[in-house]
């Protein structure tokens, strides 16, 4: 399980791909040598059009992207992939960001076994990839 939420507000559109950013998370979890099972990757965009951003004076925008994925991996591969992962998403807004007020975010939430039911049958189709 690795899902990542996108929201992002709509003051951006026309000027930024989020398709692009949905296609660059889900290649990194998929390029993660199977840490991520490729069946269990979603990555969705909800773009927001009700928001207030600092003082609400300024055409401010954000996007903020969530990971929820299962407990179990190792803090030093957390640190190393959120990282890289977080790298590429400033890269990928590094023109926007010069050219007006942008806030990014990523946070990472581990799911608790428990509390988490699924019902998948894509796993099938990738048995035998990476």
């Amino acid at each position: 399980m690795a899902h990542a939420i996108v929201e992002w507000t709509d003051n951006l559109a026309g000027e930024t791909d989020i398709r692009a950013l949905l296609e660059l998370i889900a290649a990194a979890m998929r390029d993660a040598d199977g840490v991520f099972p490729w069946g269990g990757i979603r990555v969705r965009a909800i773009r927001l059009s009700d928001y207030v951003i600092a003082d609400g004076k300024e055409d401010d925008a954000f996007v903020n992207i969530t990971v929820k994925m299962g407990a179990g991996r190792p803090a030093e591969f957390k640190q190393a992939f959120f990282t890289r992962l977080f790298d590429q998403v400033k890269a990928h807004f590094a023109d926007l960001f010069e050219r007006r007020y942008l806030a990014l975010s990523l946070y990472v939430e581990e799911a608790d076994e428990a509390g988490s039911f699924k019902h998948n049958n894509i796993h099938r189709r990738f048995r035998s990839a990476p």
